[in-house]
């Protein structure tokens, strides 16, 4: 599930997600909810009711890809819904001490991003222990989930947006919509493994998502890949009172 990309981008950055999923649970819209009483942007998960990428009007920005560092036995039933857990994030107000003290028993590994301006964060749940490490924000990074991707194939399509991000000017005005053609055209010459991938119907690329924060405001551009169908909303930015 899922191929993120962290481009910084003047004073913000450019978060592009492509969700990989059966293709029974992709909404066709973006919700807009608040929590804590902060305006939240998110697409909604129309199974379970969670999500899997989240803007918040304070700059928090957050997103979850299944599985930690290997595939994992899928063991339900699971306690919580991941993407539930990606929402009650947003209730707390020290990030760090989520990744601390938030309950993970009885929920499946993960993969949590975390961004706000000056901080990218990665935390790892692989089932028994926690792994957090927080990486530069002034450079851009590149994941994609390990219950779909094995190492190899990992490094494959990192490689594919290494060699795309050396050849484009990372101030260009047009950064945001190169972002998302590499997302829809990114291949490793193999349609089971490319940025949009398909592996018999079962399991396909069925939307992407694009975030793009600057100092005035968060835009999120949501793709419905399978319907067509697609969806822009806007949030302007509010201080930040949350730790980092």
């Amino acid at each position: 599930m899922c191929t993120v990309t962290y481009i910084p981008y003047r004073k913000g950055f450019v978060l592009t997600h492509n969700r990989d999923e059966a293709p029974t649970r992709s909404p066709q819209a973006i919700s807009r909810e608040e929590v804590s009483g902060i305006p939240l942007l998110f697409p909604k998960d129309t199974k379970a009711g969670g999500t899997w990428i989240v803007a918040a009007a304070d700059g928090r920005i957050a997103c979850l890809l299944n599985g930690a560092f290997i595939k994992h036995r899928h063991q339900p039933p699971y306690r919580r819904s991941r993407g539930l857990l990606l929402l009650d994030f947003f209730s707390w107000t020290d990030p760090g001490q989520f990744f601390r003290e938030y309950d993970l028993e009885g929920i499946e590994p993960f993969t949590f991003l975390f961004f706000q301006p000056g901080q990218v964060t990665e935390f790892r749940w692989d089932g028994t222990q926690r792994h957090r490490r927080d990486l530069p924000p002034e450079k851009s990074h590149f994941w994609c989930s390990s219950t779909l991707y094995p190492r190899e194939m990992q490094e494959r399509r990192e490689a594919v947006f290494r060699e795309w991000l050396a050849k484009v000017d990372p101030e260009v005005e047009g950064l945001p919509q190169a972002a998302l053609h590499l997302h829809r055209t990114g291949s490793v010459g193999d349609p089971e493994n490319d940025y949009i991938m398909n592996r018999g119907g079962r399991v396909c690329t069925v939307s992407i998502t694009q975030l793009l924060l600057d100092p005035e405001s968060i835009r999120m551009s949501y793709s419905d890949l399978l319907s067509e169908q697609t969806d822009q909303k806007q949030l302007a930015r509010i201080p930040s009172h949350h730790k980092s």
